[in-house]
């Protein structure tokens, strides 16, 4: 097979799932030896994790009946024939915007289709540690040498009893934590670090799905995120660490929250 020249449209058409099977590996070289690509196609996923945490609460929300009477001409009313037309292209610019981006958010990738409750919980954990683990000076609201109050604050503000999992075990100290959007409802990120200035972070939320755990990434080279829901917990530990390391600070954290329940 000849070998063609990438573009930017085939890291769109990569995120969106449609690079064909066999150019993947030409594909994925070419990212290799374009830094200045692959540093964009990385920023894209930060961007569609971004975009799916912040509209998260109305992603699933139907389109207003009025909208849909309006782009088909059932708009109610009397008006003249111009001011007419004006809602007729209003509605069906509006449907056209709620309907394009909850399918670029959900579609993108194949990931989240169907609104599933871990990958929007994976999703929206590896947007916060994109934006906040490399922040230096406002990384965190509450920093770890006011834990007892952290801890309180966003237990009281999630809805959920939340401790701080000790990790120094596993390498990492705790650096603070923050309250966050998640959908409808609120999140809790606490983030660590080790002594090579490494981060991870502990996205917590209050979840009524079932029970579920598994791990997660947006791309290859990104973060990837370790998920449970269970007891009305969904969490995900996100980082940058080999998968193993990741999983046994996971299943370390997830222990410690559990133990708290019982305390």
């Amino acid at each position: 097979m000849t070998r063609r020249d990438f573009s930017e449209r085939d890291i769109h058409m990569a995120l969106d799932g449609e690079l064909p099977g066999e150019e993947r590996m030409a594909y994925e070289a070419w990212l290799e030896a374009n830094p200045e690509m692959k540093a964009r196609s990385a920023r894209f996923v930060a961007d569609r994790a971004a975009l799916r945490a912040a509209f998260a609460g109305v992603l699933d929300e139907p389109v207003p009946a009025r909208l849909k009477q309006a782009v088909f001409g059932e708009a109610p009313g009397r008006t003249t024939a111009g001011r007419s037309r004006w809602w007729l292209s209003a509605a069906a610019a509006a449907v056209l915007v709620i309907g394009g981006l909850a399918g670029y958010v959900a579609g993108i990738d194949g990931i989240g289709r169907g609104g599933e409750s871990e990958d929007l919980l994976a999703e929206q954990a590896i947007a916060a540690h994109v934006i906040y683990a490399a922040e230096k000076r406002h990384a965190v609201e509450v920093p770890a040498s006011d834990k007892d109050h952290l801890q309180t604050w966003l237990s009281n503000r999630v809805g959920l009893k939340l401790v701080a999992p000790d990790l120094v075990a596993e390498g990492f100290q705790l650096v603070g934590g923050r309250l966050l959007p998640a959908g409808q409802g609120k999140a809790a990120m606490l983030l660590y670090e080790d002594a090579n200035g490494e981060r991870i972070s502990l996205f917590v939320t209050a979840e009524s799905a079932g029970k579920s755990k598994g791990t997660y990434a947006a791309e290859a080279d990104g973060p990837e995120a370790v998920y449970w829901l269970d007891k009305g917990y969904g969490c995900a530990v996100v980082g940058s660490l080999p998968r193993e390391r990741l999983a046994a600070v996971a299943k370390s954290a997830y222990g410690q929250l559990l133990a708290g329940l019982a305390s």
